[in-house]
């Protein structure tokens, strides 16, 4: 496992806070290139730099999706979020959703600018496998797999420097292979699972929606426009493609696609 691989020359592109925006992002924005493996969540900085994360690579785009740099990681990294210049991904080397509690969960930190390692912390309450995170408030929230059969989520509250400050119990019924992707907006945190499940919640992780919409790849806020959900193809023999799409907000249906 070519973990820490040597980075390919990073390509200067200025990238201001408005570009993503200034452009017709409504069919929304493609990621350079076709990996091994499928998409596992993104994330923006605040100039509007995109970081995707494909399961074995990651990658940094440009407001158009055009890749200024990629980095071969550890099998499995999942959803990822942006904070300060660093780039946080929950990452799992053991096995998912399993009862006997046999993940090997962690949170790996990357230098945004080049995707240089950092560091690592390590996880153990995310006993079922480390899937996703996102950050809010001073706070890491990361989430993960979930066995077949149990009825709620597990939602890992960690402070700055990775120390274990409460696990949220989220009663949502079972979801499958639990929560994949995190993202707190305009005010509520959103998460993201596999077959067609979002769920809502308030700041206090009191959960107030479940909608019928696939958001497991990822879902993310942007600078201006609030909200976006990632989409991806796998081509057998070919590989596998990642692009995000501009959603709005609906009180019935929680997102809508603007594409919709």
């Amino acid at each position: 496992m070519n973990r820490f691989s040597s980075l390919a020359c990073l390509i200067t592109v200025a990238i201001t806070p408005w570009h993503l925006e200034a452009q017709d992002t409504s069919r929304g924005i493609s990621c350079e290139g076709i990996y091994a493996q499928h998409l596992q969540g993104f994330c923006f900085d605040k100039k509007g730099a995109i970081y995707w994360s494909f399961t074995t690579t990651l990658v940094k785009t440009n407001s158009r999706g055009q890749v200024l740099s990629k980095l071969s990681v550890g099998d499995h990294h999942g959803d990822l979020c942006h904070r300060n210049g660093k780039l946080y991904v929950a990452v799992n080397f053991g096995a998912f959703n399993d009862r006997e509690g046999k993940a090997d969960s962690w949170v790996y930190v990357y230098k945004a600018s080049t995707l240089a390692f950092i560091t690592k912390h390590k996880t153990p309450e995310l006993i079922y496998g480390a899937g996703g995170m996102a950050f809010h408030d001073g706070k890491f929230i990361v989430v993960g797999g979930l066995p077949k059969s149990m009825q709620a989520n597990y939602l890992y509250q960690y402070d700055k420097s990775f120390k274990h400050l409460k696990t949220h119990v989220l009663k949502t019924g079972y979801t499958w292979m639990g929560i994949q992707s995190a993202a707190f907006i305009d005010g509520h945190w959103w998460f993201g699972c596999n077959g067609n499940r979002l769920l809502k919640t308030t700041r206090k992780f009191q959960l107030v929606g479940t909608y019928d919409i696939e958001a497991g790849m990822g879902i993310a806020g942007g600078t201006r426009q609030a909200y976006w959900i990632a989409r991806g193809t796998t081509t057998k023999g070919k590989g596998c493609t990642g692009r995000i799409v501009p959603a709005t907000a609906d009180k019935t249906r929680g997102l809508i696609l603007r594409s919709q």
